[in-house]
């Protein structure tokens, strides 16, 4: 497969390198943010990268931010390259770690709240579900099963962590965080998001079981940032598998996390870092599948050379 990008070294100031994204000042008012092919499972960044990922999320989300028009307010101003080094002429000789993977955003005070919005019982709702009925303390309605669809969805908030697990708190302690207006602002503007990405992802053929949002303050608005409705942000299922009862199979790292739930069980691994290197078919496997989402919520495959990108010659 053709090579990935793990790390960017631009010559711009550095606001932050997270799990996947590369934050770079651009001035006062605008943020490059470059998403690389880093990938982690189980809150585990892997030594190996994922070719592709980093465009997938980026168009995904730019593609995203097109369909939303003008129902919610958002901070990409462009993920053109050929703009974004019009704008920012010192990155001519760095195009080739920018293209199809760069976001050019105006710069916002980012809300530190994850917005979760879950319309399906899974992942760590349902474990603890499971053992407590609750989700952050809150009661759930009795004999639920795993997967349910939940009506109305939830707006299920967590803490952000940059390493680790998120935390799930509640609408109160959001409240009490940021206020209690701004709270019922970001639960409208979550939900608003969230129903139209539904409903647009079922006619394709993906239900989304749970996604998650970050907003910012742009001149006292809210805005919606980072990325939205992309595999690594949100859980994907396959409509015409849906089944409650029993996990699903999503549109995003599954190959990945399968494998080292093997290499777990088989005692090959222990859980922690440093994690196994991953196997030649496991990457490609998991590129594909990100590609995969991307085809299936567009309507189109990624194009890689309007991107500029190297053709998968495997």
């Amino acid at each position: 497969m053709t090579s990935a990008m793990v790390r960017t070294s631009l010559p711009l100031p550095l606001v932050r390198r997270g799990k996947v994204r590369d934050v770079y000042e651009v001035d006062a008012d605008r943020l490059l943010v470059v998403a690389t092919d880093r990938i982690s499972a189980f809150d585990i960044v892997m030594r190996e990268a994922i070719p592709y990922k980093g465009a997938v999320l980026t168009q995904l989300s730019a593609w995203w931010f097109g369909q939303l028009g003008t129902r919610v307010a958002h901070h990409l101003l462009t993920a053109e390259t050929d703009e974004i080094l019009r704008e920012i002429p010192l990155l001519a000789a760095h195009r080739d770690a920018l293209v199809g993977r760069s976001m050019l955003c105006v710069r916002t005070d980012v809300v530190p709240i994850e917005c979760v919005i879950r319309g399906y019982l899974s992942g760590s709702a349902w474990k603890e579900y499971k053992a407590s009925g609750t989700l952050a303390g809150q009661l759930l309605p009795l004999h639920l099963l795993e997967s349910d669809r939940l009506e109305p969805s939830l707006f299920s908030p967590a803490t952000k962590a940059d390493t680790g697990h998120d935390e799930n708190i509640t609408v109160a302690s959001v409240a009490r965080a940021v206020g209690a207006d701004t709270a019922a602002e970001l639960e409208r503007l979550s939900r608003t998001v969230y129903e139209f990405g539904r409903a647009t992802a079922a006619a394709r053929g993906i239900l989304v079981a749970d996604t998650k949002f970050e907003f910012g303050f742009r001149d006292g608005h809210l805005v919606l940032i980072d990325e939205v409705l992309t595999p690594d942000s949100s859980r994907f299922w396959a409509l015409d598998t849906y089944a409650p009862g029993r996990s699903q199979p999503s549109f995003d790292k599954q190959p990945l996390r399968d494998w080292l739930d093997v290499e777990r069980t088989a005692g090959r691994w222990n859980g922690d870092a440093p994690p196994p290197s991953l196997p030649d078919a496991v990457i490609r496997a998991t590129s594909l599948r990100y590609r995969d989402a991307f085809t299936r919520l567009t309507g189109t495959p990624l194009d890689l050379a309007r991107l500029g990108l190297p053709e998968d010659r495997h």
